[in-house]
């Protein structure tokens, strides 16, 4: 027990998250084996609304951490973190795929407007008004999600400085819940009354955006990470809160109406997705916690952002060369994770050193 409580105060003292390296597994490995080929039975959707609470919980965490160490936030370091973290990466992977789709080598075709849609997160609106994907290589339709993240940071650190208070958070948990309520209107009034398509409800910034925000209320109202709510024992409504949660996960994969996967889906998967998070990393020693902290699952959570930037434009690629999918899929993941360690090593290291610099 002592060993747990420890844990959990290194975590907070190092800035790491225990479990969230895994989470960011689980959710890269869910996306993969849809875009492999299993999406009617693993829904890669699930994937991105996993990673999309865990950029909320994890970025209001540690704006959280910044504001009592220093007694506010640097915006303009917030943002030279994010971009020095986020677009070595994927400029790349821009420039490595538009490279070999402009050589025959990769399918798809190519503009400049392509490239800098994608380049500067405007992948998302840019495929639903501007093209839809007509001049883009493929398999980078997957870059929608980065765009929808990258929205969330230019805003969110200025709502913070303005709401943010350590000794009263209730007004900025409210403001965050009311953006909640105010996205999923905005849903169904899209799909009752305007009766937009699915694709307009799920690539947009303005209707995705509260998966985001689900993760920033629990690191504002409950975050595990405190050391207030650090506990040594799981008891029993401890497992019935966390079984309710994911059983209500689940469900949301069994209904198939399309108006409530476009609509109330979002927000129960954001609210069901709450007392995972907040169990694995409070319990991160305990089963089947452990799992999450395992080194494979962290190694993979590391080399995620990498894996999904290139493991759509692989399978789509590979899907010319042979019409094996398993095959394909193989291939593809092998490919995939000597890319992420080529990325880590010589792109993500030297910048993880300059953004140091600007904590």
């Amino acid at each position: 027990m002592k060993k747990q409580n420890k844990s959990a105060e290194l975590a907070n003292e190092s800035g790491e998250i225990p479990s969230l390296d895994g989470w960011r597994a689980v959710a890269i490995i869910i996306v993969f084996l849809s875009h492999a080929g299993l999406g009617n039975i693993i829904p890669g959707g699930l994937g991105v609304t996993i990673f999309f609470f865990l950029s909320g919980y994890l970025i209001t965490t540690l704006l959280c951490r910044e504001h009592s160490r220093n007694g506010s936030i640097s915006i303009k370091n917030f943002y030279i973190r994010r971009v020095l973290r986020l677009t070595p990466p994927l400029l790349a992977t821009l420039i490595i795929c538009y490279s070999l789709a402009h050589l025959g080598i990769f399918k798809g075709n190519i503009s400049i407007y392509g490239f800098l849609a994608q380049l500067f997160y405007f992948a998302n609106f840019y495929s639903l008004y501007f093209d839809p994907g007509n001049t883009t290589p493929a398999g980078t339709g997957v870059f929608w999600s980065l765009a929808v993240e990258e929205h969330f940071y230019l805003v969110f650190p200025c709502i913070f400085l303005a709401l943010y208070q350590i000794k009263q958070k209730t007004k900025f948990a409210l403001t965050l819940s009311i953006i909640c309520t105010a996205v999923l209107a905005w849903r169904c009034i899209l799909v009752f009354i305007l009766h937009a398509n699915t694709e307009r409800t799920y690539y947009a910034t303005d209707t995705r955006i509260d998966s985001i925000v689900f993760g920033c209320l629990l690191a504002i109202l409950k975050n595990p990470t405190n050391k207030k709510t650090v506990q040594h024992t799981c008891k029993t409504y401890d497992y019935v809160i966390f079984s309710a949660g994911l059983i209500l996960l689940l469900s949301t994969l069994l209904i198939r109406n399309i108006d409530f996967r476009e609509t109330v889906r979002y927000t129960i998967q954001g609210i069901a997705l709450a007392p995972l998070f907040y169990y694995s990393i409070l319990f991160q020693n305990r089963t089947p916690f452990t799992i999450l902290n395992s080194n494979a699952m962290r190694q993979i959570g590391k080399y995620s952002y990498s894996i999904y930037l290139i493991h759509y434009i692989l399978i789509e690629n590979l899907a010319e060369a042979t019409p094996y999918r398993t095959t394909n899929a193989i291939i593809a993941i092998v490919l995939s994770i000597g890319y992420a360690f080529l990325i880590d090593r010589h792109i993500d290291k030297p910048f993880y050193s300059l953004r140091k610099k600007f904590r």
